[in-house]
């Protein structure tokens, strides 16, 4: 309506669009402007970052499942992690007891620099490496892992996801 007597008053329509224009132009920059600037931020405000130091302090306790290529469980197990830090260097000393009754242990050293986390334990080859993101914490590495009489090599791809300040999702990958 405001268009058709803009144009009774003798307006182009050359000289409406730019009044639009004129008109709502700073209004959609302030908005795309403001609305990216939330868009990036909101996420980093409402999760919780995470940061290995802080969760793994102490005793932690942790419960998973080990599922066959089929998806049947095969296996249930509980951890017990007791942890500690030296400043960027923590030792996180983990006993694994299964639904068969079998134990396993494994006792990692990490060491954080910045974002990145680089792991060592006994039956590792080589370096674990870690990238914390937000709440995520992404590790990979190869498990040395007894079978029979020998040994075989297991890659890990673990997917931790912080999901308040008592609770973490752990999710593992492993393929020969």
């Amino acid at each position: 309506r405001v268009l058709g007597v803009l144009r009774i008053l003798g307006m182009t329509p050359r000289q409406v669009r730019g009044l639009v224009a004129w008109e709502f132009g700073p209004v959609a920059v302030a908005s795309i402007v403001v609305g990216t600037l939330v868009g990036i931020g909101l996420p980093y405000l409402v999760t919780s970052v995470l940061d290995l130091r802080a969760y793994f302090d102490g005793t932690v306790d942790a419960w998973g499942i080990v599922r066959n290529r089929d998806g049947t469980i095969s296996q249930r197990f509980t951890v017990v992690i007791q942890s500690n830090w030296q400043g960027d260097t923590g030792t996180l000393d983990e006993t694994f007891t299964y639904s068969d009754g079998h134990t396993q242990k494994r006792v990692w050293t990490l060491v954080k620099n910045g974002d990145r986390y680089v792991g060592r334990a006994a039956d590792v080859v080589g370096d674990a490496l870690g990238e914390a993101a937000g709440n995520a914490f992404r590790f990979r590495y190869v498990l040395d892992y007894p079978r029979g009489d020998s040994t075989v090599h297991l890659h890990v791809d673990d997917w931790m996801y912080l999901m308040d300040d008592r609770t973490m999702l752990n999710r593992s990958t492993i393929s020969k």
